[in-house]
């Protein structure tokens, strides 16, 4: 009974990873493919060329818009890695008036569609001129009421009384959040970093609002350019840009899964 069952939970489990995979299979096997083969439905290319890649770099400033897309998600990672670790410090070890119901409004904050609030935080950013601009892309994002709460989470379960013991001793607040606070929280530091990154990557919409320069704008939008001029005919040339995109995000997923899931469940059971 028990080998049957795990020959079928086994069996679910290459199931849908061969369900999951394939797009991405697909992806890859057409950005080699010729646009003959891709209208005659072929799942595997005829001849294996790169001329797709070199023409989806040609079509479009794609190694400007990584750079972007790389210095940004950068940015915003480590903004909100540093905002959220100074917050949930405050919450767990600085007490301070109406502590409990300053964080459960700034944590309802999620409930709120980002899209209800597109429009006053674009016409901020229109008015502090940061249009077309890295600081617009970057500095809105640093206040993350989910990174917040998870490492709320986690400094919780140090325990208080190390906390006092070190302002007995005369250590500082910045000095006990540096030196002790910071190094038993690097997993859920870690996923932090990799949620905000990959999330900021694949961001679309409000790179496409506030920028309309190709010196600022992200792969994102390049893939949306590169689509549309090629929608007609070369499906290939945009699988290949599709596949150059999506790696750094994979490679960064699959080194970092281990990490994110531990950390994403601890915020969730502690």
């Amino acid at each position: 009974m028990n080998i049957t069952k795990k020959i079928v939970i086994y069996s679910l489990l290459i199931l849908s990873f061969l369900i999951m995979m394939f797009p991405i299979f697909y992806a890859l096997m057409i950005s080699f493919m010729q646009g003959g083969e891709v209208l005659r439905g072929n799942i595997i290319p005829e001849t294996l060329t790169l001329e797709n890649y070199q023409s989806a770099f040609e079509k479009v400033p794609l190694i400007q818009y990584l750079w972007n897309s790389l210095y940004v998600s950068s940015v915003v990672m480590l903004g909100q890695i540093i905002v959220s670790s100074l917050a949930a410090f405050a919450f767990v070890f600085v007490s301070f008036k109406g502590r409990d119901f300053i964080f459960f409004l700034f944590i309802s904050t999620m409930m709120i569609p980002w899209e209800a609030t597109m429009v006053p935080n674009f016409l901020t950013i229109q008015k502090l001129g940061w249009l077309n601009s890295y600081s617009s892309l970057t500095i809105p994002f640093f206040a993350l009421a989910f990174g917040t709460f998870l490492l709320r989470q986690q400094f919780k379960t140090i325990p208080k009384e190390l906390y006092e013991a070190s302002q007995v001793a005369g250590i500082s607040r910045f000095r006990f959040f540096w030196n002790v606070v910071l190094p038993v929280s690097k997993t859920s530091l870690i996923t932090l970093g990799i949620y905000s990154f990959l999330t900021t990557w694949n961001m679309y919409l409000w790179p496409l609002l506030v920028t309309n320069n190709e010196s600022v704008r992200t792969v994102q939008i390049g893939l949306k350019q590169l689509q549309s001029q090629e929608i007609s005919t070369e499906w290939g040339v945009v699988m290949a840009a599709v596949v150059v995109v999506i790696l750094p995000t994979l490679i960064l997923l699959f080194l970092g899964q281990k990490r994110l899931q531990k950390g994403l469940t601890q915020g969730a059971l502690k």
